[in-house]
């Protein structure tokens, strides 16, 4: 099983990646999240992978963080969710995003994901609720690793829906500024229009 490949980037075409480790080239398949933190060709990388062995095929995944690998690891126990799907859903929203999707009960905001429909959006909530993987830095669901999933989470608890918690606080976003200080200005932004 090949977990992690450290090298050089050869190529990155979303939504397959190319990465020379000692003179061997791998093609890994990643979400449009990793293209986004992703360095250009020549430069260094590290990638954390799954590899899926089927009867036709070898096909490596990769993730820059641990939280996205684990997710796509419990989204592929859902049934009717194979990798491509699972890719698509890690293409639009962060891992814990999904999870607070999720833990909220919040289908609607999952049908805007691509590639999910009504009854798949209830399936994930109804088999993944509650065994979601921790986030970075061990936060997860019951504690947000970061300032902007802590703000979600509170302002979930206040009454806003998900998907509106999320837009509120992407509004506002600022990598230096706490969870308090997200929440009195996603909140100051709404009240202002």
């Amino acid at each position: 099983m090949i977990v992690r490949l450290k090298g050089t980037v050869i190529s990155r075409q979303p939504p397959l990646l190319a990465i020379d480790v000692a003179g061997v080239g791998y093609e890994v398949e990643a979400p449009l999240s990793v293209f986004d933190r992703l360095p250009r060709a020549g430069e260094a990388v590290t990638i954390l992978t799954q590899m899926i062995v089927r009867e036709d095929s070898q096909t490596l995944y990769g993730f820059l963080r641990e939280s996205d690998r684990q997710l796509f690891r419990e989204l592929l126990k859902v049934s009717g969710v194979g990798p491509r799907l699972a890719l698509a859903i890690l293409s639009g929203v962060s891992s814990d995003d999904f999870a607070l999707m999720v833990e909220a009960g919040d289908a609607q905001a999952l049908t805007r994901l691509p590639g999910i429909g009504k009854k798949t959006a209830e399936r994930l909530i109804l088999e993944m609720r509650g065994r979601l993987p921790e986030g970075e830095g061990g936060g997860g669901v019951a504690g947000p690793a970061d300032a902007a999933g802590e703000a979600r989470a509170a302002l979930t608890a206040l009454g806003y829906s998900t998907a509106e918690a999320l837009k509120m606080v992407r509004s506002v976003a600022d990598q230096n500024q706490s969870s308090e200080a997200l929440i009195r200005a996603a909140l100051k932004q709404k009240m202002q229009g």
